[in-house]
């Protein structure tokens, strides 16, 4: 049995990456590079839309079209690409800083219209890159730099945003499941309409430090322990309370129609330019 190995997606030339000792975001490259040679699909129509942060990196590890973008704005300049495009597929990286705090007005806009867009948000709950403050996905009472009291604010549950604003696809992982990671990204992709993966992923240089987990491992453990299937959260009392998150698939749409205006308004316009 032949294993994907994603490799032909990567540039190996790049590599070692740039991340911190511990970071998550190597698993989700190959999660997704995997995902790539599961679905066969050919590089040269493949768009990596990224913006600022660790993860908006990640763009430089593909051997394939990238277009690094301004912070928070990802999701828009993705779908400017689609609609000059319905041919490429297009995969956006995101943080939670770039995709959720600075960018969620782009989030609930992306899962509202509902464009063949495939969202990859790795979350490591605070802004890494820039000094870890506090983002819209830090738990409540976490340490960050800019809440050296514990976060006084309620994190925002992203998939649950995604899910409301009307996305075809929605999920979520840790990088404690690297091959369900995987899957969960390949169906995604594979999904007509808006999709949004979730990761959540340690941040061993700032977050994890400062809440107690010194070594990146104990991140790692508390991610695996805290991210429980939707059946097992129901089952525990308070829950949320006690820093329990979802993890799995929550919405799965297959909607044939998903994007029947846009095409439309395509249609109607090459007919008016007599093409």
């Amino acid at each position: 049995m032949k294993y994907a190995t994603g490799m032909d997606y990567i540039k190996t030339d790049s590599l070692p990456h740039m991340w911190c000792a511990g970071c998550g975001d190597g698993i989700v490259v190959r999660a997704i590079a995997c995902a790539f040679e599961n679905l066969g699909l050919d590089p040269r129509k493949i768009v990596m839309v990224s913006g600022i942060g660790c993860w908006g990196k990640a763009d430089d590890y593909f051997s394939c079209n990238a277009l690094h973008t301004t912070h928070g704005r990802a999701l828009a300049y993705a779908t400017g690409v689609k609609s000059a495009n319905p041919e490429l597929t297009v995969v956006v990286l995101m943080g939670d800083g770039d995709g959720t705090t600075i960018g969620g007005n782009h989030l609930l806009h992306a899962a509202r219209r509902n464009m063949d867009l495939t969202a990859v948000l790795v979350n490591n709950y605070n802004y890494g890159m820039t000094g870890g403050q506090a983002s819209a996905t830090t738990p409540h009472d976490a340490v960050t730099s800019t809440s050296v009291l514990g976060n006084p604010e309620r994190s925002v549950d992203v998939c649950e945003l995604a899910k409301v604003a009307g996305a075809n696809y929605v999920a979520r992982e840790t990088v404690a499941q690297g091959t369900r990671l995987s899957k969960r990204i390949q169906e995604g992709i594979a999904n007509k309409g808006f999709s949004l993966i979730e990761v959540a992923s340690p941040c061993t240089t700032l977050f994890g430090p400062r809440n107690k987990m010194r070594q990146p491992v104990d991140m790692l453990r508390w991610l695996k322990e805290k991210g429980v299937s939707e059946s097992r959260f129901d089952k525990i009392e308070d829950a949320a309370s006690q820093g329990y998150f979802k993890v799995g698939k929550f919405v799965e749409r297959h909607d044939p129609d998903f994007n029947t205006s846009y095409e439309v308004m395509r249609d109607r316009l090459q007919q008016k330019e007599g093409k």
